[in-house]
């Protein structure tokens, strides 16, 4: 199985990229980001690309591909809303659009979180622009896209947030993870646990298109 996968250095493009280059059935994995990762391994292929709005001058080298695991994002945050819209709506729905022409038998995997409004009419902001991103994303033709929702995710295996302030927030919640696992596992999943869900969905489906924190944590 042949993955693309964006957000490679993101906390949750990590540990999809640590599962992938685990799991024997993924042959490849083509990284595209607009900086290198530096990650060298047999099984890494990687395109630098500046402008992700616009992958028309690589499309060609995006065919032939099982899957795309799609990890990139950034928190809502201090951000208005047209430019929250832009990263994560426009770009999000610009890089499907070129992988179901170039891949039509694709599964595409986009990496939303809990709290995602599918009506695209309540009250928060990045919840409507998610609910958006993934309405428009269901209706791109793949073979089959899946959304998935994470709620709190732990970083495992040296997997860290790119945000100073949020490693730190980890390291401190990494001593209480236990206690909110017992307590709260319906919306808590570590990253081990997240790329090995999607590289399942990839290979086999899921028996739902949006699934929330307890049903990848099924997986």
């Amino acid at each position: 199985m042949k993955i693309i996968l964006f957000g490679a250095t993101g906390m949750v493009g990590q540990g999809a990229l640590r599962e992938c280059l685990l799991d024997p059935d993924v042959t490849e994995v083509l990284i595209v980001g607009r900086s290198t990762t530096g990650r060298k391994h047999a099984k890494i292929q990687e395109i630098v690309h500046k402008n992700l709005y616009d992958l028309s001058p690589i499309a060609p080298q995006l065919a032939g591909y099982d899957a795309c695991f799609f990890c990139l994002g950034v928190s809502s945050v201090g951000m208005s809303e047209a430019d929250y819209t832009k990263i994560t709506h426009d770009l999000t729905v610009a890089v499907a659009h070129v992988l179901a022409q170039q891949n039509p038998q694709m599964v595409f995997l986009y990496v939303s979180g809990t709290g995602t409004d599918s009506t695209e009419r309540g009250s928060s902001m990045w919840a409507s622009v998610k609910g958006r991103t993934e309405n428009e994303l269901l209706r791109e033709p793949f073979r089959a896209a899946y959304m998935l929702r994470p709620g709190y995710i732990q970083p495992m295996h040296g997997v860290a947030s790119k945000t100073p302030l949020y490693r730190i927030f980890y390291v401190v919640l990494s001593w209480l993870y236990p206690v909110l696992r017992l307590a709260a596992r319906k919306y808590v999943i570590t990253t081990e646990d997240l790329g090995r869900a999607m590289i399942k969905i990839a290979k086999s489906g899921a028996p739902k298109r949006v699934l929330e924190n307890s049903d990848i944590e099924a997986l």
